[in-house]
């Protein structure tokens, strides 16, 4: 009788970097310690196992374009700059393994590779001067300047998901979901070497656990010497006394050690991040928890509006969709993390922009600025014709105000005006429908059990590639809620006839008003949002949450029939 051998662990390192003239300005976090192996464990219990995961040794590694990638973002960075239509760091793995056999007994070093590039034309057709101009100033960027990259700049360069022809955001969209298929079926075991704790806010009971975190993170008894990174309104706060935890720590150090912490003093682990840094420099987190409830996630995610890193939640909320893991097991949770790995759910964001009218006569309007207050409201334009027609070679209708990610919804109301909005929907090239409502809800498959639930919408399992479209309180009863696939670029526009202004929230913050003329597009991000969820759960978590904390098909159970006694 044969002896079955678990399966080996399969090391995968971190991807090369390229050479030091296009790095960016950054502090000592982002030094070359922080740039680790990441290890891929199989589930020795899932009998359904992919192999198709890994290649062999000898394939090019992923061309790590700057230090701002994530490991699970240098992934989608690949698919998207060789133009694949597969996740390339992680195919064929059953061939590879079906030489070595998995269950030898022996560690398989593998590496991605990479694949062929895939000549495109990018645009909507209302956006082709526009294009053109990110296109420049993204070349510009990589012609070898060695200059800093500033948060503009950042903005930029990278193409949006709106302006990618049908078949290119197609390919994206089916590459993201099919590398969230595979990162669900395996462990990702990442170098953890700087963890930044988020903390909900305006609670200041949580002040205490995010002290309590962060002083286990900095023990002497972890093996690893983490960075940690806390809200820079840490280091003045009373409660969270951060000078008096580090005293505690020395004294733990000398009393276990004899001595301080070797070279790096705890003053250098301890840090405090800021919202700029979030945004502009993601790369110095490897990994991200948060402690508080759902709002705390949202905000996780409207910080790092490109690059997430992945995101363990602690329930320390009211409701607690995405916060999957017990506060009171945080050390258990985080060992088993930093040491076995983690399971990657790879939820869809929403790319909003917002498009500001423009004077017909190709003068470019200042920032703030639109055809209202101008009082040159031009009520012979029409909005369907600019937006499904052709916008003539020295006439461009609109420009873009505004770029962001969002994981919940995007919300298009009436705001404070006392009368129904007006809307209008394009879907691609084409015009749906007028709308007389108090607004619309643009929800994630993630986000619809929050407001679009309130307003009418389907529940829908967050892994679904799809864009659900529910009317507020719409003005006809036959507007019922609708289910739009995650390939489609949505275009929500306030006609130029319209009596008021519309306002568009984007999870619920950033309030912008959208005037007659003014229309927001909305389509599947090529930044999904990385959710650190428990082993083998994932769909059960989901319907467990559903059941528990919406009563959903909550009823006493039908009693049998008995026959009667004579």
């Amino acid at each position: 009788m044969s002896l079955h051998t678990p399966p080996s662990k399969i090391h995968l390192p971190e991807p090369n970097q390229f050479d030091g003239s296009r790095e960016e300005v950054q502090s000592n976090a982002s030094d070359n310690e922080y740039q680790h192996a990441l290890e891929v464990v199989f589930d020795p219990q899932n009998v359904y196992r992919r192999k198709s995961s890994l290649v062999a040794s000898e394939a090019i590694p992923v061309p790590h374009m700057k230090h701002t990638d994530c490991y699970v973002h240098a992934l989608l960075e690949e698919q998207r700059n060789m133009g694949r239509t597969s996740t390339g760091a992680l195919d064929d793995i059953a061939e590879t393994l079906g030489e070595h056999s998995i269950a030898s007994g022996e560690d398989s070093i593998v590496e991605p590779k990479t694949g062929c590039e895939e000549d495109s034309v990018l645009g909507q057709e209302d956006e082709q001067a526009w294009k053109e101009r990110l296109q420049a100033k993204y070349q510009e960027s990589t012609n070898g300047d060695s200059k800093p990259v500033t948060p503009k700049q950042t903005e930029t360069n990278g193409v949006h998901s709106r302006l990618l022809t049908k078949k290119q955001l197609s390919d994206m969209a089916w590459g993201v979901r099919e590398l969230s298929k595979r990162l669900g079926s395996i462990r990702l075991k990442l170098k953890v070497k700087t963890v930044f704790l988020l903390t909900k806010a305006h609670d200041e009971t949580l002040i205490w656990n995010t002290r309590e975190v962060a002083k286990w993170l900095l023990s002497p008894d972890r093996q690893v010497r983490y960075t940690v990174w806390v809200e820079n309104t840490m280091e003045a706060n009373k409660k969270f006394d951060a000078k008096g935890l580090l005293e505690e720590l020395e004294k733990e150090y000398t009393q276990k050690n004899g001595e301080r912490d070797g070279d790096k003093k705890l003053e250098k682990r301890l840090r405090y991040w800021t919202n700029d840094m979030c945004r502009n420099r993601p790369h110095t987190f490897d990994f991200v928890v948060t402690l508080g409830g759902d709002g705390t996630v949202l905000y996780a995610s409207w910080l790092f509006q490109r690059i997430v890193p992945p995101v363990l939640s602690f329930a320390l909320g009211s409701l607690g969709f995405l916060t999957k893991f017990d506060y009171e097991e945080f050390q258990d949770t985080l060992t088993k993390s930093f040491r076995d790995g983690v399971t990657i759910s790879l939820r869809l964001r929403f790319e909003g922009t917002v498009m500001r009218s423009q004077k017909r006569k190709g003068s470019v309007l200042k920032e703030g600025e639109s055809e209202l207050e101008d009082g040159e409201t031009d009520l012979s334009r029409d909005l369907v014709e600019e937006l499904v027609g052709e916008e003539k070679e020295d006439e461009r209708t609109h420009r873009p105000d505004g770029t962001y990610e969002i994981l919940n919804d995007i919300v298009v109301d009436r705001g404070p005006n006392p009368t129904m909005s007006s809307t209008e929907i394009f879907g691609d090239d084409e015009y749906f429908t007028s709308v007389q409502a108090d607004g619309l809800c643009i929800a994630t498959p993630t986000g619809s059990t929050a407001y679009n639930l309130a307003a009418g919408g389907s529940l829908c399992h967050p892994e679904n590639p799809v864009i659900l479209l529910t009317a507020i309180c719409a003005h006809t009863l036959s507007f019922r809620p609708i289910i739009l696939p995650d390939t489609i670029v949505l275009r929500i526009g306030v006609p130029y006839d319209a009596r008021a202004s519309s306002w568009a929230s984007f999870d619920g913050r950033e309030r912008v008003e959208l005037r007659p003329g003014d229309y927001v597009t909305i389509s599947a991000s090529r930044y999904p949002f990385a959710n650190v969820m428990q082993r083998g759960r994932r769909s059960e978590d989901w319907v467990n949450s559903i059941s528990g904390k919406l009563g959903w098909n909550t009823r006493q159970r039908q009693k049998q029939f008995k026959e009667w006694s004579v």
